[in-house]
Parts: structure tokens; C-alpha cells; sequence
């Protein structure tokens, strides 16, 4: 997160996918957006289902349980269409059991140790999740466990639905009232763009993400060892206990964790024998709050390109390595490396190490990212 003192109170994150379908090309520019019922809540909330369908028939479904992005449908080098994110079919198991399927992560993603920071001379204690530290906004008030208000619009070539949530000041153990905003939109380029947006009325800190599970192939085809990752990040945060980052930038070059030329994920994957695979924080070069490229994914198959822009310093590369036989959409099973997540963000433990990006968020302050996942078939 990158915090411009400069700026009126917002925190903007957006998020971009890009798709090109040479095989639909020409087809008439024709868009649906529609809005159904998911399910309701243990509590009695009502959750809505958003699906958004652009002119070449690329199709996003969002729910306003967790903001997530429960499906997306991307096609191959013929024009088949998949389901490229892991997920449910049904609100309860997103409920009860997601391991954060699509959804977007606050208050703040990653881990911050000891579940507790010092802003401005006073020690904030928030909730402990991972054994003594913090991880991905919390307990039951993360943002990936609160029903979301949706709307939907239209504006110009591009559909979408919008979602908003309050987190009241000390939920989790935070400060400050916080007022977020979540939009995921379709456009006739084949863009899928999520944005974030949020105000505090006290100092705060604030990291958000979106923690969906790729697999090129399809969701629930297989592991994703074949995949070819290129990470443009000459450095790394190394962790300890925890995975909690030392506080040292480190260099890539002549470790499993080198992605600067493009490489399978599984060349070098078992020689990460602590993590059981990739669970790391990538430094990228400083873009200075404009996108710049962060990694390129191609699955040889089915032909199809992921590539990734975002203006946040940092990217985690996650392999899914604690997965074990989660039961998934259309009953297909997904286990250990079987999905990849690239979670663009701020450093795991900014809160703590003041050398690394800030991500502290005050009432006069103006925070803007933008994420780009770009889509193509070769």
C-alpha cells in the first residue's frame, strides 16, 4: 500500500483482467448483468450472486458474501471456455469451510506479528489467527466473513457491481471506523477490473487483496507444476517463525524463489521443504504509483497467458501447499499445488518494520493501487 500524504482521504485498489479472444472476435457487442439469490447466512443475511457476461461472452460471478469472485470463465487457444479460479457451489461451504476461495482479504492481508502494532505511540493488540500472530484481517469480522451491500450498474461499455461495507473503529482490534468500497466490472475489452476504495476517520492501517486460487487449466484439473511463472522481483522478504519477515530484502538470484526468467513452478519447488512449496513475498521494482509488470503465467496446453501489472510493491506467490482434498465446484477435488495465487500487496508485516512501504492510512491521507491481471492464448 502506498500512502501519498499529498491526497484526500481515500484508499483506492484496483484490479484489471484482461482478456483477448481472437476466436470471437467478431461477434456482435452483446453484454448481461444479473442478479440472483446464493443463499442466506446462518444468521438470516440474504447473499446475492452477480453475473457479469461481457460482448465475447467472458463471464465473472461475484457474491456479497466475502466480495468473492466465485467463477471465472476464460478461454483456450480454440475459444473453449474454463472456470480458471477455484471455489463452491454453495454459500455453505463458502461459509464454513473456504480457505479464502476468491475473496477479497481485510483488514489487512498477510501476517503481522504478535497480532499487535504501535501507531503513533499507542499499541494496537488485534486478533491472533495463526498461532501468536495475526494473518488476513482476523477472526469472524474479516472482510471474507461479512455480507456485503451490492448494487449493480452500467457505464458506457462497461457492467459491474459494486459493494460496500462498514468496519467499525476496534473491530478485529483496529482503529478507526472504516468505510470500504469493492467494484468488480466487465468491459467490452475483456477487462475484469476490481477496485477498492476506503476511508478512516482515525490512523489506521490498511492492506487489501484479493485471494482467489488460479489454475490455468480449469479449476480442479490437476496441479499446476507445468505452469511457466515469470516474477519480475530481484528481491524477496525472507521470514522466520511464523512466516514472519525477518526485516531483510534479500536477493532472488540462485534460489527456488528466482522467477526472473520464465521457468515451471515445479522445477525447484521441492527444495522448499519448510514451506512445502511457495508461500513468498516478492519485492518489485518501485513503479512510483503507476502499474508495472509483476509476473507472466502460461499454461502450455491450453494456451492461455496470465500476465499481472500492479502499482503495489509487492506480490505473493502462494501454491496452495496446506490443501488437502478440499471438495469443490462440480465436485472436483482440490489438493496441495493444485492452484496458485498471486496476491498483490504491501509487505507482510509493514505495521512492525518502518523501513518497508508504509501502508498506515490517516483521515487526510489519499492511498491509490491498481492491480492488472491480463489474459491472453498463445
Amino acid at each position: 500500500m502506498t500512502v501519498r500524504p499529498s491526497c484526500a482521504p481515500l484508499f483506492l485498489i484496483v484490479v484489471i483482467l484482461v482478456f483477448t479472444l481472437p476466436v470471437w472476435a467478431d461477434q456482435p457487442a452483446i453484454t448481461s448483468l444479473s442478479e440472483t439469490p446464493f443463499g442466506t447466512t446462518p444468521d438470516g443475511q440474504d447473499v446475492m450472486l452477480f453475473t457479469l457476461t461481457n460482448a465475447h461472452g467472458l463471464r465473472a460471478k461475484v457474491i456479497t458474501y466475502g466480495a468473492i469472485l466465485v467463477s471465472l470463465d476464460v478461454p483456450d487457444r480454440h475459444g473453449r471456455l474454463a472456470d480458471v479460479v477455484l471455489g463452491f457451489d454453495d454459500l455453505d461451504s463458502y461459509v464454513r469451510r473456504n480457505p479464502l476461495f476468491g475473496a477479497v482479504v481485510g483488514r489487512y492481508a498477510n501476517r503481522i506479528a504478535g497480532a499487535r502494532f504501535t501507531l503513533d505511540g499507542v499499541e494496537h493488540r488485534i486478533t491472533a489467527n495463526a498461532g501468536k500472530n495475526h494473518i488476513h484481517g482476523g477472526g469472524d469480522k474479516r472482510f471474507d466473513r461479512v455480507v456485503w451491500k451490492g448494487s449493480s450498474y452500467r457505464d458506457g461499455t462497461e457492467i459491474g457491481v459494486r459493494l460496500t461495507h462498514f468496519s467499525p473503529d476496534g473491530e478485529e482490534g483496529f482503529p478507526g471506523n472504516l468505510q470500504c468500497t469493492v467494484t468488480y466490472a466487465l468491459t467490452d475489452k475483456n477487462e475484469l477490473k476490481i477496485a477498492y476504495s476506503a476511508t478512516t476517520d482515525k490512523p489506521t492501517v490498511v492492506n487489501l487483496t484479493n485471494h482467489s486460487y488460479f489454475n490455468l487449466a480449469g479449476a480442479g484439473s490437476g496441479d499446476i507444476l507445468g505452469h511457466e511463472l515469470m516474477i519480475a522481483a530481484p528481491w524477496y522478504t525472507p521470514a522466520g517463525e511464523g512466516l514472519i519477515p525477518t526485516g531483510e530484502i534479500r536477493s532472488v538470484q540462485g534460489t527456488p524463489l528466482d522467477f526472473t526468467e520464465p521457468r515451471r513452478i515445479g522445477e525447484r519447488i521441492d527444495e522448499l521443504t519448510e514451506t512445502r512449496g511457495y508461500d513468498h513475498n516478492y519485492v518489485l521494482k518501485s513503479s512510483y504509483g503507476s502499474s508495472v509488470l509483476a509476473a507472466r503465467v502460461r499454461e502450455p496446453l491450453s494456451g492461455r497467458v496470465m500476465e499481472v501489472y500492479t502499482t503495489e510493491p509487492g506480490v505473493q506467490l502462494y501454491t496452495a501447499n496446506g490443501m488437502n482434498n478440499v471438495k469443490g465446484k462440480q465436485g472436483k477435488v482440490y489438493s496441495s499445488h493444485h492452484s496458485f495465487c498471486l496476491e498483490t500487496q504491501h509487505f507482510p508485516d509493514s505495521p512492525n518494520k518502518p523501513h518497508f512501504p508504509s501502508t498506515v492510512l490517516r483521515p487526510a491521507q489519499e492511498y491509490r493501487s491498481a492491480t492488472v491481471f491480463r489474459f491472453t492464448v498463445e
